[in-house]
This record gives structure tokens, C-alpha cells and sequence, in this order.
């Protein structure tokens, strides 16, 4: 999970910021996959997700003086007091936010918070789709954990924290399906329903069957996209107010299909197919986590064909703008290169960033090599499903 040189690198980073390495700790949290479940999270929906080999480390100890400090590659340093943990608001959309928020929730709900010194390191690329944002947020609450709770926090708690931490202080209404991946690690089906998420973990091994999971970076960041995220969960809430809820769960087609005219006038045409596309979906979460089991691998990656089908047409959260489409494009070109065998979808929230496939292992570097050659090279990342979640990380 971490290599001696990663492990050497980000100590000797750490000796060199603080001035000692005494008294530290490594901790680890993953990125994560979204293998099924498109923008059903934030409406009390069903996903399938998994925790991924890519990851944010970090090297921490704790401190007296009630400050928590944190030096990340490629960022300004973070310092917190704690003693003043109410949001800023020129720290939405910032890392700062996120830390603030983390030990704000934390206290508020009867943990102990105090001062750290941290540095952080992260395979997981800002902007790439699998959640670095997410890996940062558990990571946190990992430290805050483990240095001052003696790692008490259920992995699910670590999860809401998280969430409410980009949530209230990043200011981004993101779901729980990320935090609860990273935290939880593995195969997971989630179950958002209700007042805590139900997790329940899966075995299947793709690579045993002869397929490659692929992650594509197409180009393009989530960074500035937080208001097209935004947009789906409103025009989704906006739907369900018309019969009355805060959610889209327990809708049917067919109820959304005799209120059309209405919904139409009242939230839109995309708000309806953005709903349309969220009850299907619920329905293939359940319908892939039934292949699984009985061992259908053809008709599981039917199912996921059909999710980014449904994505690219109800859900329209393949593209922002029209001049530029390269979650579009990848899956396009994906399309051709199976020609039928494997799936490809778009992953994560969309718009920009990447899209998710299963390539047959006869197939990868013919993939690999052509995907390379539009996006640009290392541009398809096969990835594997990490067993472990959040986790301290053994110094030798």
C-alpha cells in the first residue's frame, strides 16, 4: 500500500518542514471508483463503489500549541486554530475549509480535537475523478482520529464528518457515496436510504475474469464545476418538492410520467430526464450488485453500458460546454475499440475528467495505446480495488 521510498520520501518531508520526525505517524486513505450509481447519492440513492490502489498519505504528530498545521505538495500551508472553528467564508472552495470544517464537526460532536502538525502527499490528481477531495477529507478526520480518539470513530462516522465538511465549509453539496468509499474501503454497495448510509461489502475479482479496470483522463478539471454539480442535485430536489418530498427515492417512472406537464412548466425538461435518469439507475445499482452474485459478468457490464448511456442522455453530464466534449469523445473512442466486449461510462460527477471502463485483458494495450494517443500519454490508468479503507500505516 505504501512503498518504503514513499514511506522514506514523505518522512524525510516532514524532518525537513517541522525539524524532527519524532513522535510520527503515517496514515493512508484511498481514492475510490464509481462503478455504478451516477448522481444517486445525494437524492437518498443506491451505488456501487469500490476504494482504489492510488492514494493520500500523510506523515503527522501532535502538537501542544492547539494549531493544526498541514503542508501539502504544491499548496500553501494550512494553519487552524482551534479555538476558532466557525467557517470563513473566504475559505469555501479551499483546503483550509475543508480542515476547518473536519475538526469543527468533529468537536461539535463530542470528539476530541488538537493540534497536529501534518504533511501530505497524494497519488490520488486533484481534478482526476477518483476523489482526491474526498481521500483529503477522510485522511483528516483519520488524523484527528487516531492522534486524539484512539481510532474510535466507526469508519461510516469518519465518512459523515467528511461530507459535512465539503458540504458546510468547502460549500460544495457533494453526496456521501466518495467519503464513505474511501473510508470503508473495498467493494461496496451503499445503500443512502437511510439516516445513515447501509454498507455492504462485495468480493468480486474483474481482473481473475480477464478484465482491466481503466480510468481515461480526458482532459479538463472538476475544480470549477462545482455549480454544474450543484445544478443536478437542485433539478433532481426540484422534481421531487412537486410530489411533496425532499428526495427522488421511492418515485416511480410512471409517477414522474403522469405529472409531466406539470414538471415540465415548474422545473424543466432536464430536471425531468435528470429524474427519469435517477430512478433507472437505482434500479441498475441493485440489478449489477444481482450479476455479481450469480456470477453474470456479461450481464453486469450490460448494466453498466446502460448507466453511461443514461448518463450521456438523461443526465447530460458528459459535457459543459459544446466546443469542448472530452468525456464525449473517450467514450466514443472507447465504444469503437470494444466494439461490443467490455463497458465504458462516465465516471464520477462528470463534465470533465475521466470516464471508466472495463477492457478485456486480450484488448488493454490496444486500448491503452490509443486512448494514450488522443489524451495524451499515461492518459489510461489501469487501477485495482483496494481492500482497506482509511488506515495508520506501520513506520517499517
Amino acid at each position: 500500500m505504501m512503498s518504503s521510498e514513499r514511506r522514506l520520501e514523505i518522512t524525510r518531508g516532514y524532518a525537513e518542514a517541522y525539524g524532527s520526525d519524532r513522535g510520527l505517524s503515517l496514515f493512508s486513505a484511498p481514492g475510490r471508483i464509481e462503478i455504478g450509481g451516477n448522481h444517486t447519492d445525494h437524492n437518498r440513492g443506491c451505488v456501487l463503489a469500490a476504494a482504489v490502489n492510488l492514494d493520500t498519505i500523510a506523515a503527522a504528530a501532535p502538537t501542544r500549541d492547539g494549531f493544526l498545521v498541514v503542508r501539502s505538495e504544491g499548496y500553501a500551508p494550512i494553519r487552524i486554530d482551534t479555538t476558532d472553528l466557525a467557517a470563513k467564508r473566504q475559505e469555501r472552495g479551499a483546503t483550509a475549509g475543508i480542515v476547518r470544517g473536519v475538526a469543527a464537526r468533529m468537536r461539535e460532536l463530542g470528539y476530541r480535537v488538537g493540534g497536529l502538525e501534518a504533511v501530505v502527499s497524494s497519488s490520488v490528481l486533484r481534478g482526476s475523478g477518483l476523489s482526491s477531495s474526498a481521500a483529503f477529507e477522510v485522511l483528516t478526520t483519520a488524523l484527528l482520529d487516531a492522534l486524539y480518539n484512539g481510532w474510535t470513530l466507526p469508519g461510516v462516522q469518519r465518512a459523515l464528518i467528511s461530507q459535512y465538511a465539503e458540504n458546510e465549509y468547502f460549500g460544495k453539496p457533494c453526496g456521501l457515496m466518495d467519503q464513505t468509499a474511501s473510508s470503508l474501503g473495498g467493494l461496496v454497495h451503499i445503500d443512502f436510504g437511510g439516516e445513515e448510509p447501509a454498507v455492504r461489502g462485495l468480493q468480486y475479482d474483474f481482473a481473475a475474469k480477464g478484465y482491466a479496470l481503466c480510468v481515461v483522463n480526458t482532459g479538463g478539471s472538476h475544480g470549477d464545476l462545482i455549480g454544474d454539480y450543484a445544478a443536478i442535485r437542485a433539478e433532481m430536489e426540484r422534481v421531487a418538492a412537486h410530489f411533496g418530498q425532499t428526495a427522488l427515492r421511492g418515485l416511480s417512472a410512471e409517477r414522474v410520467e403522469e405529472a409531466m406537464p406539470a414538471l415540465r412548466a415548474k422545473a424543466g425538461d432536464r430536471a425531468v430526464l435528470r429524474a427519469l435518469h435517477y430512478l433507472a439507475e437505482n434500479d441498475r445499482v441493485a440489478g449489477q450488485v444481482a450479476a455479481l452474485e450469480r456470477d453474470d459478468l456479461p450481464g453486469f457490464l450490460a448494466l453498466i453500458e446502460a448507466s453511461g448511456d443514461s448518463s450521456w442522455m438523461l443526465l447530460q453530464n458528459v459535457w459543459a460546454c459544446p466546443e469542448e466534449q472530452p468525456i464525449a469523445v473517450g467514450l466514443a473512442l472507447s465504444k469503437r475499440i470494444l466494439n461490443g466486449r467490455g463497458a465504458c461510462r462516465v465516471h464520477g460527477g462528470g463534465f470533465a475528467g475521466t470516464i471508466l471502463a472495463f477492457v478485456p485483458d486480450d484488448l488493454l494495450a490496444e486500448y491503452a495505446r490509443r486512448m494514450d494517443a488522443v489524451f495524451g500519454g499515461g492518459a489510461c490508468d489501469p487501477i485495482s480495488v483496494r481492500p482497506l479503507g482509511a488506515c495508520e500505516v506501520d513506520m517499517e
